[in-house]
């Protein structure tokens, strides 16, 4: 059975969490948009909301001999989440995983400079943040994000996606102060299945919607 299309693009999904926010009164501080598919959707929340847009940055741990199969993943601080039983079934040791860990961390600080260019990281102190991403399948890089923000003391931390498959959902929900997510279907395949524009994100338009 074919699955109706929820989003138009990344701008109306974007409009449609930041209707979801207010409707639930979050009195967000800030935005942090995922790169580069969240900056579209982060621009319509923060311009919404009228909040500052900024990113949080996270990189994917790729099992060995199969790097598009996420193990885990790292923010640019260093900050890790590993998908334990992912990690066990693929044969790889401890060493392997923080090698990855050590060189993925350096290209999520890489990514996070050039985006923000001469732009301080912000403080988040005593602050709302609300992360915004595309979507969510497993939820690596969004894990290792929050692990990252869980050490800024920020006041609260909400995630705000418009779609997950619901088990991931529910996990996301205990490592986050609150979860908005507009849609959780069972018949979750992929991300893209919800949108009927998805195509790929460029760096600089990615960064082009930060510069606003």
């Amino acid at each position: 059975m074919e699955t109706d299309r929820q989003f138009r693009d990344r701008t109306e999904a974007g409009e449609q969490l930041a209707e979801s926010l207010r409707e639930r009164e979050i009195d967000a501080d800030i935005a942090l948009a995922i790169p580069r598919g969240g900056l579209p959707l982060g621009r319509a929340v923060a311009d919404a909301l009228d909040v500052p847009l900024d990113i949080v940055v996270a990189k994917k741990i790729g099992a060995p001999g199969n790097p598009e199969f996420a193990i885990g993943a790292v923010a640019s601080d260093g900050s890790v989440w590993q998908n334990e039983p992912a990690f066990r079934g693929t044969g790889g040791d401890e060493e392997y995983f923080e090698q990855q860990r050590e060189e993925e961390a350096a290209n999520a600080r890489q990514k996070a400079e050039r985006y923000r260019g001469d732009r301080a990281e912000p403080v988040l102190t005593d602050e709302t943040v609300v992360v915004v991403d595309d979507g969510v399948a497993t939820g690596s890089t969004v894990r290792a994000c929050l692990k990252k923000l869980q050490g800024s003391d920020a006041d609260r931390i909400v995630l705000a996606v418009p779609v997950g498959p619901p088990d991931t959902i529910d996990e996301l929900e205990e490592e986050t102060d609150e979860v908005v997510c507009l849609e959780t279907p069972r018949d979750f395949r992929g991300v893209g299945q919800f949108y009927a524009n998805f195509g790929q994100v460029s760096d600089e338009e990615a960064m082009a919607y930060l510069d606003r």
